[in-house]
């Protein structure tokens, strides 16, 4: 039956070919027997009329069993080899046989509310995080197992340092340099404005002058009375560098302690006028393009992106390839904790599963031509010889039963025809 060699066979094809053996052997010794029935009946019939009942049993059985064999035999090959209309059925329409196995697949598996209902009905994200909240399976994810650690790994070490920079350099002028930051920053000062938020700024570097003054008083002397002419007196070098510190002191303090101080409000001014300009004054807006410019057009600025990406590439190798690393440690508790919500949370699953079933459905309703389309491709790509092999392994054992069921039913519905015969109709009529 088989044309590829049993040890190029795999172990089930292998086992599925000698049960196919098997049984078709089961199957001819039926034949055969009904066959000796019915010479030796046929023989004696003279001498015991009794067995007129056998030989039409083994008649019947006889015709079952070759029109069956007939019929399984037509749909893989041409039996006896004799070019009779409509047999060898799926080498010569294979290729129909695969459209229509496409279509049926497309039709009836690859529809849209198909796929809905039968994930609808399925826990997805609850067996995910099942799944993930065990350690070990959240492990396998972050590390990806040391495959695929060393496959990152290889891909990091590839690729090329200078078109790496290149390509950032490029983003960064994409969209960083080239939108206009003027309009955005004076709307976003604005509003930080009208809303005060910048009250606690303020206070922050207030509070941080006025400890770095109580703390660096020394810092005070010859400020200013170095910037007196040597004629004065050396008492009143620091008399004016002590009343210099004590006023900048008091200053500072009486900033910090009244909200509505001239100093703020005079802060607040520049700070509206400031936002007002970013969004309405070209010159500031030139002004404030130019420097941004000029900034990421600096070599040092330049030179701190290649170093930023040596030292992110060089800490990834490290982390990956260390199977303890804080990197993959940390991934692996997020993806665990990620899994437990998923196994708990109802609302979290809910929204997942919709998300996976609309997804399923689009890329089902999308796309359901182009995957059913596989099968048809495929089949058409078999060799006929081989596809007739393939189907015959796969179904060949159960269409055996029908040649010996067929022997069965035929001699059985010989028998009865025979006795029906001669109960309605009287011997030596005629």
């Amino acid at each position: 039956m088989s044309r590829t060699p049993m040890a190029l066979l795999s172990p089930a094809d292998q086992e599925r070919l000698r049960s196919l053996r098997r049984m078709k052997a089961v199957a001819l010794g039926a034949l055969i027997f009904m066959a000796v029935v019915f010479v030796l009946s046929f023989w004696l019939e003279s001498r015991h009329p009794w067995l007129g009942y056998l030989r039409a049993a083994a008649e019947g059985g006889m015709v079952g069993a070759l029109a069956d064999w007939f019929a399984v035999t037509a749909l893989f090959r041409r039996p006896l080899g004799l070019p009779i209309p409509h047999t060898a059925i799926i080498p010569n329409r294979k290729d129909e046989i695969g459209r229509t196995l496409g279509e049926f697949v497309e039709t009836n598996f690859l529809a849209g509310e198909v796929v809905r209902a039968k994930l609808s009905t399925t826990a997805l994200s609850q067996r995910l995080g099942e799944w993930l909240s065990h350690e070990a399976h959240a492990e396998r994810v972050a590390g990806g197992g040391a495959a695929a650690a060393t496959a990152a790994s290889a891909v990091l070490r590839a690729l090329s340092d200078d078109d790496v920079q290149s390509l950032i350099a490029d983003l960064a002028r994409e969209h960083l340099i080239e939108p206009d930051w003027a309009p955005s920053a004076g709307t976003w000062l604005q509003r930080i404005v009208e809303a005060d938020a910048h009250r606690g700024a303020v206070d922050l570097a207030v509070d941080s002058l006025g400890a770095w003054l109580e703390n660096n008083a020394a810092a005070f002397q010859g400020l200013i009375s170095r910037r007196l002419p040597s004629w004065v007196p050396r008492l009143a070098h620091r008399f004016v560098d002590e009343t210099a510190y004590s006023e900048a002191l008091k200053f500072v303090r009486a900033v910090h302690a009244d909200p509505q101080h001239p100093a703020r409000i005079a802060l607040d001014g520049y700070l509206a006028r400031l936002a007002d300009g970013l969004q309405h004054d070209d010159a500031m807006r030139e002004r404030l393009e130019s420097a941004k410019t000029t900034l990421f057009d600096s070599p040092r600025v330049g030179e701190l992106a290649a170093q930023a990406w040596n030292t992110a590439k060089a800490g990834l190798l490290d982390a990956l390839a260390d199977p303890q690393s804080g990197l993959r440690r940390r991934a692996a508790t997020a993806i665990a904790e990620v899994g437990q919500r998923l196994a708990t949370d109802p609302v979290l699953q809910a929204r997942v599963d919709g998300w996976a079933t609309d997804a399923a459905v689009f890329l089902v309703d999308r796309y359901r031509h182009d995957i059913a389309s596989i099968i048809t491709d495929t089949v058409e790509k078999w060799d006929p010889a081989e596809t007739t092999e393939k189907i015959e392994l796969m179904v060949g054992r159960d269409l055996q039963y029908i040649r010996l069921n067929g022997t069965v039913v035929g001699a059985l519905a010989g028998v009865a025809i025979y006795a029906v015969a001669h109960a309605l109709i009287p011997v030596g009529l005629g």
